[in-house]
């Protein structure tokens, strides 16, 4: 057995050397003359002593340097990882062109900047490429369509600007291609639908225009297919029904009108389907009898005027809903299943009267959202059977009275709570001060009376509040965080005092 290559060994000191800050303890380890021996992430062919493969990870630790030039000098490399350090910064080194070996290529997840190399292009063995997660600009080199093999390619959450270039249609192998969260412009290319091996394809959050092409929807084997936050417009194409395997659609946040094409009903093994902030205007025609797997759903924000929760969503095993500005009125109708919700958001609709029986048995439930309605009854009463695991809890914008119950403790697991601009009164429990995961709080627009209670020193994790426009008296804790928040989460309440409002007066 081969010891270490003495090239090798030099090239990965120097990438060492260019890594001025490791919390990682990964290069702790390379200690010793042979590198193929101990030295955490590196793997060597054991005939020859040369390094095949780099692969430094470790999602809770920092690297902080750069990507030193010698790597392009680990000539038999044939997978390169170098993901989750977080601070390493500078250039993709143009050495890394000479690894002509490589087949993956990771550096996610760094601060990595400039251009994407056009030289990566020599990499003709490549069949892995993502460089998701850095700070690179510019717009997509076209010669990275001349790498035939490249079956992946994630270049998401940049800020590259421009077109898909058409040398892109090369990619014949593609079966993943993620391109979002960047600035990406123009229409979608319809070349992408002649990628039959392609599975997932990700171009949200862009800046894309035009039309869906048809094309797309001739991608057999696609299971994912994410176009939402963009600036598509017209229809969905009626050959959606194509896509048999699909498990994932959102088409969301763009400006696509018309009614939902009759043929989505096909999809038999869709089960994420999000629709929401478009204009579409109906649903399609048999979708009580379709889509069997279905399990989220989000039409909010569109056209429609459902009138009600339609059946076909109530009398199914649903785990999220998602129906806000849908024109839902009156007194919702049970869930058939409502222990298998996870997550219910009927905002910025027409609910009217107290609800408590409808939401009983959403044992299950993580995030509720009922703001912006018209329902009534006693917040003491609600929720007696909250489910312990709830981490958003939206009220807001109601007509609810009453006081808050000290029970409300019992959600322990709320990192989210928001019941302003209702009718509650009466005092602020002592028991919140036990709900130690809340984030944010707004209990504004109220008619509280008394003080914040003293127990609320302990929740440190708070980043919001508001208590604004109350009648609430008495000094604010003097700890942090409450005693650093601006004035104005506290204004407009009888005689609140203490940091950041006016002294308290002493008697």
């Amino acid at each position: 057995m081969a010891g270490c290559s003495v090239t090798d060994r030099a090239a990965l000191l120097d990438f060492k050397a260019s890594i001025v800050r490791d919390t990682t303890g990964i290069l702790s380890s390379w200690v010793g003359t042979d590198c193929c021996d101990g030295w955490e992430g590196v793997d060597c062919n054991p005939q020859t002593g040369r390094v095949t493969s780099l692969q430094l990870e470790r999602p809770h630790g920092v690297m902080k340097g750069t990507l030193s030039s010698s790597l392009g000098n680990l000539k038999f490399l044939q997978v390169l990882v170098i993901s989750g350090m977080k601070q390493i910064t500078g250039t993709i080194p143009d050495s890394l062109s000479n690894l002509v070996h490589l087949t993956q290529l990771y550096l996610e997840d760094n601060m990595l900047q400039g251009r994407i190399p056009s030289n990566l292009s020599q990499l003709r063995s490549l069949m892995a490429l993502s460089l998701n997660g850095n700070n690179f600009t510019g717009e997509l080199p076209p010669q990275i369509g001349f790498i035939s093999g490249l079956t992946q390619i994630n270049f998401g959450r940049n800020r590259l600007v421009g077109a898909v270039p058409v040398t892109y249609r090369n990619l014949m192998k593609l079966q993943a291609l993620d391109l979002s969260n960047n600035q990406f412009s123009g229409e979608i290319p319809s070349f992408l639908g002649k990628f039959q091996n392609l599975t997932l394809l990700d171009l949200s959050n862009n800046q894309f225009t035009g039309e869906i092409p048809v094309s797309i929807c001739g991608l057999s084997n696609l299971l994912d297919l994410y176009l939402c936050n963009n600036m598509l417009v017209g229809q969905v194409p009626s050959e959606i029904g194509n896509l048999r395997f699909l498990n994932s659609l959102s088409l969301s946040g763009n400006l696509l009108t018309g009614i939902i094409p009759d043929s989505i009903v096909k999809l038999q093994k869709l089960w994420y389907l999000n629709l929401s902030n478009n204009a579409f205007m109906g649903l399609p025609n048999g979708v009580e009898n379709g889509l069997p797997s279905l399990l989220s759903i989000d039409l909010s924000y569109n056209k429609f005027q459902l009138g009600t929760i339609p059946n076909w969503i109530r009398n199914r095993e649903m785990r999220d809903v998602h129906l806000a500005g849908c024109g839902i009125k009156g007194l919702p109708q049970a869930f058939a299943k409502p222990e298998t919700l996870n997550s219910l958001n009927l905002s910025s609709n027409f609910l009217t009267g107290e609800i408590n029986g409808f939401l009983t048995n959403m044992t299950n439930l993580v995030s509720l959202d009922l703001s912006k309605n018209r329902i009534t009854g006693f917040i003491s009463q609600f929720g007696k059977q909250m489910s312990p695991n709830l981490k958003w809890l939206d009220l807001s914008n109601n007509g609810m009275s009453g006081q808050i119950p000290s029970s409300i403790s019992n959600l322990t697991a709320l990192k989210r709570l928001d019941l302003s601009r209702n009718q509650i009164k009466g005092i602020i429990p002592d028991s919140m001060g036990q709900m130690a995961s809340l984030v944010w709080l707004d209990l504004s627009h109220n008619q509280l009376i008394g003080k914040i209670p003293e127990t609320f020193a302990g929740l440190s994790k708070l980043g919001h509040v508001n208590f604004r426009v109350n009648k609430l008296c008495g000094e604010i804790p003097q700890k942090r965080p409450f005693n650093v928040f601006k004035a104005v989460a506290y204004a407009h309440n009888l005689c609140l005092c203490g940091n950041p409002m006016p002294p308290c007066k002493r008697l």
